[in-house]
């Protein structure tokens, strides 16, 4: 056993202290600064451009202090006048300066607190639109897939559900790192920042609402924390998690993982695969690997077949699943197919075609 003491666990639950949020994929046309500069730019725009009007009439404007109107003149009269201040030392006099005023100033001093304020008003009700998309998700979010952990174990997982046909907007991934949260979000998953041992954290995921939860952080301790933490949250959902020692596996069980993958002993037994005969590898690998070549996918029995024996279906059947036992294809219990079993089959795919499961519902 392999797991730390409860110091240990106190001392890496406060490690990974955060301050857990949700953040949705978005679209990002430009960056903020960005369009802040570009606005700031516009704004200085508009100022240039009503300086140079005013300077270009300024034999209409009577300026208090000296009675004539420079270019700074007009440049300080642009800009009290944009910023609505007015303090009426610099006022136009001439008819062609205050028509200039009524046509051509005033609808600049409009684009520019247009400007100015739109940029006030977007940084101000950005919460306001974030909160309000994060309702309407969480509102419309049910059987989804939560994910654990974003590393290579996470995303080869997401990989492989996405392959079945599972959409992107079904899964939530969990991790502590932002980094890992915003390029989950850049590959179009919704992603909830903060440590999956905590509850809280695991309640933003919606996980009590979840059908299926992968378990896969990078510590095996921290795994069993999890899988303890989502199962209480949610007694009905599939939890799958990932180990990298062994005999760690039974503890992940009795926390109530539905399936353990030992993965550095899958990889070990991959290998010594390989090392007896590279063909039996290669079979085993394009197995795994979702999407292409051979594929093994979980199916129910159709009526066609009741009756039949496994070995003669079209597919090849691996295991039979009769209620919670699995059961070899060879197995003499198995006997004939009954409409409530449900086959492991493998099939052959080609790149693009996606093959979709059987996924039973909670209870079944």
């Amino acid at each position: 056993m392999k797991l730390p003491g409860h110091d240990a666990i106190a001392r890496q639950a406060g490690e990974h202290l955060v301050t857990h949020r949700v953040t949705l994929p978005r679209k990002v046309v430009e960056r903020p600064l960005r369009q802040v500069a570009k606005r700031l730019v516009m704004a200085l725009a508009v100022l240039v451009a009503t300086a140079l009007v005013v300077y270009a009439d300024h034999d209409g404007y009577h300026d208090n202090s000296d009675g004539s109107v420079d270019l700074l003149d007009a440049f300080y009269y642009a800009t009290v006048t944009l910023s609505t201040t007015g303090y009426g030392d610099i006022t136009p006099v001439s008819d062609s300066a205050r028509l200039t005023n009524i046509f051509v100033i005033t609808p600049l001093r409009v684009l520019f607190l247009i400007i100015l304020v739109g940029t006030t008003l977007e940084v101000l009700t950005e919460r306001t639109r974030e909160e309000w998309r994060l309702n309407r998700w969480r509102s419309a979010l049910r059987d989804h897939t939560v994910v654990v952990g974003f590393g290579t174990k996470g995303r080869s997982a997401i990989k492989t559900v996405c392959a079945t046909g599972l959409r992107k907007e079904q899964v939530v991934v969990v991790d502590p790192s932002s980094k890992v949260i915003d390029a989950a979000n850049a590959e179009g998953f919704a992603g909830v920042m903060g440590d999956a041992t905590r509850s809280e954290v695991l309640k933003r995921a919606e996980v009590h609402r979840a059908r299926q939860i992968i378990v896969a952080p990078q510590r095996d301790d921290t795994a069993v924390l999890v899988t303890l933490t989502a199962r209480q949250l949610n007694r009905g959902a599939n939890i799958v998690a990932a180990v990298r020692e062994e005999e760690n596996a039974p503890l992940l069980r009795q926390s109530g993982a539905d399936a353990v993958i030992t993965s550095s002993g899958a990889a070990g037994r991959l290998l010594g695969l390989s090392v007896l005969s590279p063909a039996a590898g290669m079979v085993m690998e394009d197995l795994i690997q979702q999407g292409s070549g051979l594929d093994i996918v979980e199916r129910p029995v159709v009526r066609a077949e009741v009756g039949r024996g496994p070995r003669e279906t079209d597919d090849l059947v691996v295991s039979v699943l009769r209620g919670h036992r699995v059961l070899g294809y060879d197995d003499p219990s198995v006997g004939t197919l009954r409409l409530t079993d449900r086959l492991i089959t493998i099939v052959r795919v080609t790149p693009g075609a996606q093959v979709t499961p059987h996924r039973p519902v909670n209870g079944d």
